[in-house]
């Protein structure tokens, strides 16, 4: 392992460092000993220890130099260069093949894959092959190409292997003792950290036993650790999760593959004796452990543990409001239907009497009477289109409203709604404009709805416009869609109120003061009339100059809408429905 890998903040890289600087030292006092008996050899006429002397004493203060400039590779290339250099000079002075230079000269190298990077290290591979050579040339032609006396170069050669080997020695032993540390540190760390996760963390085998169980998962199951080994574990897995529980763990083991399970496992109770086992839902992780060196079809799998049963619980509470809810709105739904037919009958007969009795049939009355019977008229023409909104607001949220589609020629309806509303413009002075726009293609839709849609929006703006006012329908054919635009100067709408568009029951102006009558169902039963067009309602307003409310309807009918009309204001904002689970009854079976 490179010390590289360790940082420059880990143990490892710090002792490689101080090691460095050791060695230094060793050398400069190993060879300023034997400097004295050097010199002496140089005076007698022996050159060769004065040489190893003073290169080691030169190595061990170049050394330390760059140590000390924080230049640790430059260090290294010293040292072990030096040691080198020392062998190289032995080999030449000794022409046998199998000499102590050589042997000192491979010493290089080791220090290199001890101390240095990679790049020292190829280097001084390659330095030792040329010294090799070197030794190999000398030694077939029986050369000597430093002379030198026997006894001198034997003692010199057995002093320089002794101080180069306790270099070398001395550093694999830091280096060696530096990972020992790190390495029971790293596993400590990690033992620390499986013992202290939140999680209940797990190790199996191949063979699928429990290696190791943390401390987490005592609080988990609520029980020893070591009940969890043999068949333990599988014993707690509810029955009707162990198929899925083994396929999930069939597929780490076997298939190398990262799985992750929800399943109901036992928890014991620690404090009631005997222990009551309830279950709780747990959130399995498996990862398994994939040694690329190994042969082995099946590996070893860690899996966290996380109690989710609140989650589970929270989502079970959410599905049974949600229940509620829709089972309430459909009751609501159910009641206004029935309510409307109800109410329609008796309705019909009030407005027809009234009429009867403001056109005279029954007799003449007097003009009090008669204008008694103009506001019971009134007042029941008004109610019967309350309840007959409410019906086909019903329809529409219960899904009954059945849409009959056949083509016809889409400007008809304007002048056929211009005079359902023309007696309401007339009261108020308000002018209806049409805007069609020249050879319309017929429209595939569902014509009674249709006319409702235009009917509904005219009413609104005739409603919120100004006396005086103008509201202006335009028709005009926009890509594979029938544009149908109403558009008025009136009051206008706030940006908050335009998010809410179409919402059952909502109005820009609500409170008991408000100015403008109505139930707010108008625009909704619009809304829902486009979307089963599979169409798009659009609104721009502005506070004080009026609404432009738009229509989008496929021409050739719902089933071929194009995606450029699919922005639409959703009838009911509601969540996402949630997945049912019968985790509740099946909570209870197990207890």
């Amino acid at each position: 392992m490179s010390l590289a890998v360790a940082g420059s903040g880990h143990r490892p890289e710090m002792l490689r460092r101080k090691t460095l600087a050791t060695n230094a030292r060793l050398g400069i006092i190993a060879s300023a000993i034997l400097m004295l008996p050097a010199i002496i050899c140089l005076v007698m006429g022996t050159a060769l220890p004065f040489v190893i002397a003073a290169i080691g004493l030169a190595a061990g203060m170049i050394s330390l130099a760059m140590h000390q400039r924080a230049q640790f590779e430059q260090a290294v290339a010293a040292q072990v260069y030096a040691i080198m250099a020392i062998g190289l000079i032995l080999t030449l002075a000794d022409p046998h093949l199998a000499d102590a230079g050589l042997a000192i000269a491979v010493l290089g190298p080791v220090h290199a894959s001890l101390l240095a990077r990679n790049v020292m290290r190829r280097q001084s591979w390659v330095a030792l092959a040329g010294i090799g050579m070197l030794a190999f040339i000398a030694s077939s032609f029986g050369l000597q190409a430093i002379a030198v006396g026997v006894a001198p170069l034997m003692a010199t050669c057995v002093l320089a292997f002794t101080v180069c080997a306790g270099i070398v020695a001395h550093s694999a032993n830091r280096i060696g003792a530096a990972y020992e540390v790190y390495d029971r540190s790293q596993v400590t760390a990690y033992r620390h950290l499986i013992e202290h996760v939140q999680d209940a963390v797990l190790r199996f085998s191949s063979s699928g036993e429990v290696l190791l169980a943390s401390k987490t998962s005592e609080a988990l199951f609520g029980c020893p650790r070591y009940e969890l080994t043999g068949s333990g574990l599988g014993e707690r897995l509810h029955v009707l999760d162990r198929p899925s529980y083994l396929t999930a763990f069939a597929d780490a083991n076997q298939g190398g593959k990262t799985r992750m399970i929800e399943v109901r496992m036992r928890q014991d109770d620690p404090r009631s004796s005997p222990r009551v086992p309830h279950f709780i839902w747990v959130e399995i992780s498996l990862s398994p452990v994939i040694d690329p060196d190994s042969n082995d079809q099946r590996h070893e799998v860690v899996a966290l543990f996380r109690d989710v049963t609140e989650r589970k619980d929270t989502e079970a509470a959410m599905t049974e409001a949600r229940r509620v809810a829709e089972d309430a709105s459909n009751a609501k739904s159910h009641f206004l239907a029935t309510i409307g037919h109800e109410l329609r009958t008796p309705l019909n007969a009030v407005v027809g009497f009234s009429e009867m009795m403001t056109t005279g049939i029954g007799g003449d009355l007097s003009p009090t009477h008669k204008e008694y019977a103009g506001l019971i008229h009134q007042s029941g023409k008004h109610l019967l289109e309350v309840v007959r909104m409410l019906l086909d607001m019903s329809k529409i949220e219960a899904g009954k409203f059945e849409v009959q589609t056949e083509p016809f020629a889409p400007d008809t309806l304007v002048e056929t709604c211009f005079k359902m509303v023309e007696g309401l413009a007339r009261e108020r002075n308000i002018k209806l404009v049409a805007d069609i726009a020249n050879n319309l293609p017929a429209l595939v839709a569902d014509e009674r709805a249709c006319r409702q849609v235009l009917l509904n929006l005219l009413s609104n703006a005739i409603k919120f416009s100004h006396d005086g006012g103008t509201v202006t329908v335009t028709m005009k054919r926009q890509g594979q869609s029938l544009n149908i635009s109403v558009a008025d100067n009136g009051i206008g709408m706030a940006p908050e109120s335009l998010q809410r568009v179409g919402e059952p029951f909502f109005q820009a102006n609500e409170g008991l003061s408000r100015r403008y009558e109505g139930t707010g169902l108008g625009l909704s039963i619009v809304k829902g009339l486009v979307d089963l067009h599979e169409g798009t309602l659009r609104a721009m307003s502005e506070i004080g100059a009026g609404t432009t409310m738009t229509v989008l309807l496929p021409i050739n009918g719902p089933a071929i809408k194009t995606e450029d009309s699919a922005v639409v204001t959703p009838l009911h904002r509601e969540p996402a429905p949630l997945q049912a689970t019968p985790w509740q009854n099946e909570k209870r079976k197990a207890q």
